[in-house]
């Protein structure tokens, strides 16, 4: 069988094994970043400029992308093997350090996809892809131009040099930040325009209806035209889905860090209640997650919009959906 057959076939294996259960598959949205690039065209368009190369035949990218759609931590990245390169370019809105550990388990699924039919234990060495883990951080929390993860930095003791290491490459893609890579990926540079554009309507305004002006004068001024034009109803929906579960999140964190200064005296009695409290906590993420899915998948617009403002509002839709 072919190199890219292999690659190709592997791959849907390992998207059909990462399906989440318990979730409406029909609620599955990309996120916006994935939604792009996952495109072979403005894929190697990257590739280019990450690299310095000129390669221009779209079809000698094989996507891998792995489809996961989690409630908490949504996986947001597109990987694709290119002339025996392996690249796993991942977008984040928020600081994560785990990226090295996250990235080890994903490209441990891709070489025993790959590797599936061969001989390990035979005395032929048994070639695989190098990989190379890039991830594109545009959030809103201060970060210098480019950092390294490593899979090291999570050991809790280390000798020596580590028998094991992964290495990440994080690129702040902020405005004013990695400029010439902005410059050479066109793409890409339209994409931060974009999301800066959201965050200075949504200081002004609703966040759905600066999401929908966003879209708008991107279009007006060829920003993402084509992707926009193509995809609008789905980028306002996903735009907000996403800030309804950043929004979500916050909101748990702040309140489990009033609820551990309030309750710290307490922390021997309390165990057994926390643990009660989190599994409510994690129910509650579902059901607001399933909600919205259901609201994007039948195109209510404007429930979901009220929905992100309105709890009341948010528990008679939940009624109405039958999600308990």
């Amino acid at each position: 069988m072919a190199a890219d057959q292999k690659i190709a076939r592997a791959a849907g294996e390992i998207a059909m094994h990462h399906k989440v259960i318990g979730m409406p598959m029909r609620a599955y949205k990309d996120r916006i970043f994935r939604m792009i690039f996952k495109e072979k065209k403005e894929l190697l368009e990257l590739y280019n400029a990450m690299n310095g190369t000129e390669y221009t035949n779209e079809e000698d990218l094989v996507v891998t992308t792995l489809e996961n759609a989690l409630y908490i931590g949504m996986k947001n990245d597109v990987s694709f093997v290119l002339y025996d390169k392996l690249t796993l370019y991942e977008h984040q809105s928020t600081k994560n350090p785990n990226i090295p550990l996250r990235d080890l388990f994903y490209v441990a699924n891709v070489y025993s996809n790959l590797t599936k039919d061969d001989n390990l234990y035979s005395s032929t060495l048994v070639k695989i892809p190098e990989p190379r883990f890039v991830v594109f951080y545009n959030g809103t929390e201060k970060m210098e131009e480019r950092r390294e993860l490593r899979l090291s930095d999570m050991y809790e003791t280390k000798s020596g040099e580590p028998d094991l290491e992964l290495k990440v490459t994080e690129l702040n893609i902020n405005q004013g930040y990695n400029e010439e890579l902005m410059e050479r990926c066109r793409t890409l540079k339209e994409y931060m325009i974009f999301v800066e554009m959201v965050r200075q309507y949504s200081q002004a305004m609703p966040f759905a209806e600066a999401v929908e002006r966003a879209v708008d004068e991107c279009i007006e001024e060829g920003v993402l035209e084509e992707f926009l034009r193509k995809s609008r109803n789905e980028v306002i929906s996903v735009s907000i889905f996403e800030y309804n579960e950043e929004r979500h999140l916050q909101q748990e964190r702040d309140e489990a860090w009033m609820k551990g200064r309030e309750e710290g005296r307490e922390e021997g009695r309390e165990e057994g209640r926390e643990e009660g409290r989190e599994e409510g906590r994690e129910e509650e993420k579902k059901r607001v997650n399933t909600l919205n899915g259901c609201l994007m998948a039948d195109d209510r617009m404007e429930d979901l919009k009220r929905a992100i403002k309105d709890v009341e509002y948010q528990e008679e839709l939940m009624k109405e959906y039958g999600i308990e």
